[in-house]
């Protein structure tokens, strides 16, 4: 198995810690904005956003005027997690409580539940009420916006909004804050949605007050994870045969299996759940009553395995005995296929091993944070995709190359959620002797003010990354090393900017640009660390950075000591930044060293070891037709790449070359000449 990327973390404890009003870290950030009316809250899995919201709501409504409290859940399950709740015993002015008749996520008939929404809203006694995100839709068709006047309409896992005309839960949001005085807190832990329709309009989302809790914050400030993988598998033939070269017993692990309309699937689920089970071991008894399976595995231990697959009637018993699982020994291995992802919570899974391709950014985020809980003796959290290996003899190889670069490109949008976050200050917003916060790069704007919109865009640069990564003509030359960071930089880049931010003027697609490729470029090379973390005896970078073959690397880490005692003289607490095989003073950044970094190569690496050289060939054969059209800007470009090419080779490149590069440079030499040719005929009418 092959990791695309390993994140190490501090063990800071800081996510985790309370402060004097019981609130973690992210609870107090999200209530420092408790006055907002619209309030959109980005958090991770497990961060606490459940009692975030109730911090929220009480505040509102014993401080700010309010009435009413209304929670919506994608799903009754989830309901649980705004239950009654002692916050004063931590120090908190109130208590969380919800009236039996208003929590609304319990079995029942849906119009019961529409007409107790309705009495709700008009109930004087009422204060919370609990319901699904349906069945908000379905009362909401029966009341007027003006209704929600006076009242906190809070959207749980709110990534199942979308500003699509046909998301009636995204026409109700719009609806309610055009006609409504109501106040709105959005929370998701997920950045993106999986397709490219945004979650709000941008006009709409002008409107929220935004506050975000990145993965590393929360990672990093826990108390025993130490890491994370996420990475491939790549397999032959059926992936039932491939399961015991990742599925390791000793690991408490949630298998996904892909859908039955997937390629992956073999379209009999039952008997995929069989298989893997016998890859786990030898059933030693099943559980009538709770429908757990004892498995002995082949080091003799007697495992736990639940089969949330097959749909009979034990499965409601099998999912009742996982949501009273209480230590780490009830459960060990759960197979699933629609299940155990969003809001699922078992702090002691250590790997979640997906099968198949996923589509949805949204999913992989979900299924990612199914392992990525805190939990004593968990030092090392792990994903896994296991994926079809492209076949050249195969019809549909097309097809096949497309899904598990998909794969991949997920692994690397998660690698830039997943690394310390990068943050821009313009230079003319910071006061003279003002220290700006760490991981903070100073954009030099002295003779160009950067916007408010720039300001504002960089709040949603992961929105932004989202967007590039789901363009297979960038992410697939990336991933297959037949990219070229330079264009990417000036013209994929702003390409997508242009169009989510069509209101920008050229310098402000610029500088946005800039901001979103150096930002990709150190979060895929390491991020930023300060002086604190270099090895023991190194000392202090210079600005100039250092090159690659004056590094002396320690152990395993990529952190430098400088062999040359003079390299030294900085003033302490420096930060620096590593891009690509460079340490530079973060003082010292430049976008024309930025530009000479592949963002993605980390992924071509693993790839081209991952594979033979024959299928990588196939792979790099394919994507060449996946290529977007040559673009003027990109010619231009690479017309002193062409002129080198003469140069050294004493020919032109060839369209038939083995090598993609030489092919590229070759059509971009067509595109140049058609278009002289195309500007002398038109002297010439003229």
């Amino acid at each position: 198995m092959a990791d695309l990327m390993t994140v190490q973390y501090k063990q800071t404890g800081k996510s985790s810690s309370l402060n004097e009003m019981g609130m973690r870290e992210m609870q107090a950030r999200a209530y420092e904005a408790r006055d907002a009316q619209y309030l959109l809250l980005k958090a991770p899995p497990a961060s606490g956003k459940s009692r975030a919201l109730m911090f929220l709501g009480l505040d509102k409504l014993h401080h700010q005027g309010l009435k009413k409290v209304i929670v919506a859940v994608p799903e009754m399950s989830i309901g649980g997690s705004f239950k009654d709740t002692d916050l004063m015993s931590a120090g908190f002015f109130a208590d969380w409580e919800v009236q039996p008749n208003y929590n609304l996520c319990v079995p029942g008939g849906e119009d019961r539940k529409v007409k107790a929404f309705i009495r709700f809203t008009a109930d004087p006694n009422a204060d919370i009420l609990i319901c699904t995100h349906a069945t908000l839709r379905n009362a909401y068709k029966e009341l007027v916006p003006s209704d929600f006047n006076d009242t906190l309409l809070a959207i749980d896992e709110f990534h199942h909004t979308s500003a699509d005309g046909e998301n009636r839960l995204g026409e109700l949001i719009d609806g309610v804050m055009a006609g409504s005085n109501a106040h709105i807190v959005a929370m998701t832990g997920s950045y993106f949605r999986g397709d490219a329709v945004p979650i709000l309009l941008p006009e709409d989302e002008e409107k929220f007050t935004q506050v975000t809790y990145s993965y590393y914050e929360q990672l990093n400030g826990y108390r025993y994870l130490k890491s994370l993988g996420i990475g491939y598998h790549f397999y032959t033939g059926r992936y039932l045969d491939a399961v015991h070269e990742v599925l390791d017993t000793s690991k408490k692990t949630i298998v996904h299996i892909p859908n039955v309309n997937a390629v992956e699937s073999t379209k009999d689920k039952y008997s995929e759940v069989d298989c893997i089970i016998d890859a786990i071991g030898d059933v030693v008894e099943k559980d009538m009553k709770t429908g757990i399976i004892t498995v002995k595995d082949q080091s003799g231990r007697l495992l736990k395995v639940a089969d949330l697959v097959d749909d009979n009637p034990l499965r409601v018993e099998v999912q009742n005995y996982l949501r009273n699982v209480s230590k780490a020994d009830d459960m060990d291995i759960i197979i699933a296929l629609g299940m155990a992802k969003e809001g699922f919570d078992w702090p002691w899974c250590e790997h979640v091993l997906t099968i198949g391709y996923r589509s949805s950014l949204t999913e992989i985020i979900q299924i990612i944070g199914r392992t990525t809980r805190d939990s004593e003796g968990k030092s090392h959290a792990q994903f896994t995709n296991l994926i079809a290996q492209p076949d050249a003899e195969d019809d549909d190889v097309k097809t096949s190359v497309n899904n598990m670069l998909k794969a991949i490109t997920v692994s690397l949008l998660m690698e830039q959620v997943l690394a310390p976050t990068v943050n821009f200050k313009p230079r003319s917003r910071v006061r003279p002797g003002e220290e700006v916060d760490p991981g903070t790069i100073v954009i030099e704007d002295t003779t160009s003010p950067v916007s408010d919109k720039v300001m504002k865009a960089l709040e949603n640069m992961d929105n932004i990354k989202a967007a590039i990564l789901q363009k297979p003509e960038v992410m697939a030359p990336a991933v297959t090393g037949d990219d070229d960071p330079e264009v990417m930089e000036q013209v994929e880049i702003p390409k997508v900017v242009e169009t989510l931010y069509p209101d920008m003027n050229d310098n402000e697609i610029s500088t946005l640009s800039e901001a979103v490729h150096a930002s990709m470029a150190i979060q895929s090379t390491g991020g930023l660390f300060d002086e604190s973390d270099l090895p023991e005896g190194a000392q202090i970078i210079t600005p100039e950075g250092v090159q690659e073959d004056e590094l002396d690397y320690q152990g395993d880490t990529d952190k430098p000591s400088i062999p040359d005692a003079g390299a030294g003289n900085s003033e302490p607490n420096r930060k620096f930044v590593r891009v690509g095989k460079k340490f530079v003073n973060i003082e010292s950044l430049n976008i024309d060293l930025i530009r000479q970094v592949n963002p993605f190569q980390g992924a071509y690496e693993v790839l081209s070891k991952s594979v033979t050289p024959s299928v990588l060939k196939t792979i790099q054969d394919t994507v060449v037709g996946m290529r977007s059209q040559m673009s003027e800007e990109e010619a231009i470009i690479l017309w002193p790449r062409i002129n080198q090419f003469l140069n050294e080779k004493k020919r032109e490149p060839s369209v038939t070359a083995g090598d993609p590069y030489e092919r590229r440079l070759a059509f971009a030499l067509a595109y140049l000449r058609k278009k002289d040719q195309e500007r002398k005929a038109q002297a010439q009418i003229l």
